[in-house]
């Protein structure tokens, strides 16, 4: 077994930001569906993260996803060491309609890397995941119906989404073999993703050509950048179950550095894949303090999602169905609010064409400054993007998107008498 040295790990890390700078294959053109007979003990890069199961299967820190999921990205391999990189960045102009829709032109981006070695008697994995988000201001971009965190540190952000931060992650897994279907992992991120919700939106297959945030995020997978993160968890052939502690703050508005870490939070989820073409998650959390701006409210948050993937020649389709609850416990005594969400998406890839879309409904009471009450907003979506390769190993993508908003009869005041609207055109250079 290779041993793990200091120059071997700094060539890991190396590696793991600039992925390009070691020998790449295609991903997609490479059958990583299927578990491999070999990787007990000593897991592959071939194996997932967690245990020996098909790597395809990785998602988001440490969800699942259908083992049937293609993998777009570059594998890489230098002394001992194997990874993968994918990434996209977008430039999109953003339209939304009505009294409180506003226009801007901005860019999003993403960058995720992996570097995995033998360790011992199990396998060591670094992640990492960037983005230039921040370049687009503190107030993100425009996007009616959304709410959560802030863009000053005084005043909440509503009907527009939050930049993520330039770290979205930066940590290790060890994960060791306890039988040859089986498993034991330690996840430790700073930044990092908390055993909470789904799979983040910008890596499920449903969800990742569609340049805006879902409206529920903060109802299923918000918690996917917190700063403090230590995951234990056991695999078990289809079945994942794991605990977390963490940072139950939002990020603030200063989004190019580190934040302050904790350890105050607590979440417990348990994860089933029964067979390649499906995923299903329950997951429970109690979130302390997760506002900036209302620091004596703490969270508690239920969540329950399946997605389905069918891959065939030439395509692939894959949709998400989602509900999340989130339970406010104000620190006065008094009950809070408990609000539901719900998430239907899908998208349908063939050849170069994809087509996306989205229904959202959820109960929201901080639409309008100064009431309480809850009202249930909905969205629905629909887009559509052209690949084109450009080089080997990057295409692109030229789309479009357009969402219909409706609002109830005591938010039509502020979002006037006919339902608003918003379309984004893109631009998406995509590693693939």
């Amino acid at each position: 077994m290779p041993r793990l040295t200091r120059p071997t790990l700094v060539r890991a890390l190396l590696c793991a930001f600039v992925p390009t700078l070691a020998h790449a294959q295609q991903m997609p053109g490479m059958d990583m569906s299927q578990t491999p007979k070999d990787t007990m003990p000593g897991m592959t890069m071939s194996s997932g993260t967690l245990g020996a199961y098909a790597m395809t299967q990785d998602a988001s820190g440490t969800a699942w996803q259908p083992a049937s999921t293609p993998m777009q990205g570059l594998m890489w391999s230098s002394g001992g060491w194997s990874g993968m990189g994918h990434g996209y960045a977008d430039l999109v102009y953003d339209h939304q309609s009505g009294p409180r829709g506003d226009d801007k032109t901005f860019s999003e981006s993403m960058l995720m890397a992996t570097a995995q070695h033998s360790a011992g008697p199990g396998t060591l994995t670094f992640k990492s995941m960037l983005s230039l988000d921040p370049a687009m201001g503190p107030y993100g971009y425009p996007l009616l119906l959304q709410t959560g965190e802030t863009g000053n540190g005084t005043t909440p952000l509503t009907d527009r989404q939050h930049p993520h931060n330039l770290l979205m992650e930066l940590a290790g897994v060890y994960a060791v073999p306890l039988a040859p279907a089986s498993s034991a992992f330690l996840y430790v991120g700073f930044p990092g993703e908390p055993a909470l919700g789904p799979a983040t939106f910008m890596h499920r297959f449903s969800a990742q050509d569609d340049p805006a945030a879902p409206i529920t995020h903060h109802w299923l997978d918000s918690t996917h950048i917190t700063f403090g993160v230590v995951t234990a968890g056991v695999t078990h052939g289809p079945l994942k179950v794991e605990a977390s502690l963490f940072n139950g703050r939002e990020p603030d508005q200063h989004r190019w550095g580190f934040q302050p870490l904790r350890l105050d939070s607590w979440s417990t989820r348990v994860t089933l894949n029964p067979t390649r073409d499906l995923s299903f998650q329950v997951s429970y959390g109690h979130l302390h303090s997760p506002e900036q701006l209302t620091p004596d409210v703490n969270q508690r948050r239920l969540t329950a999602s399946g997605t389905y993937n069918r891959a065939f020649t030439g395509g692939n389709w894959q949709t998400t169905l989602a509900w999340g609850q989130d339970r406010d416990s104000p620190g006065d005594g008094e009950p809070g609010a408990v609000l539901n969400a719900w998430l239907l998406e899908s998208a349908l890839a063939i050849g170069p064409h994809t087509i996306f879309a989205r229904a959202e409904t959820v109960q929201k009471n901080d639409l309008v400054t100064g009431s309480n009450a809850a009202a249930q907003v909905s969205e629905t979506t629909l887009g559509y993007v052209y690949d084109i390769p450009v080089a080997r190993h990057v295409a692109l993508g030229l789309g479009i998107q357009g969402t219909v908003n409706y609002v109830p009869a005591p938010l039509r005041a502020a979002y006037g008498a006919s339902d608003p609207t918003g379309v984004m055109p893109f631009l998406r250079l995509k590693i693939r």
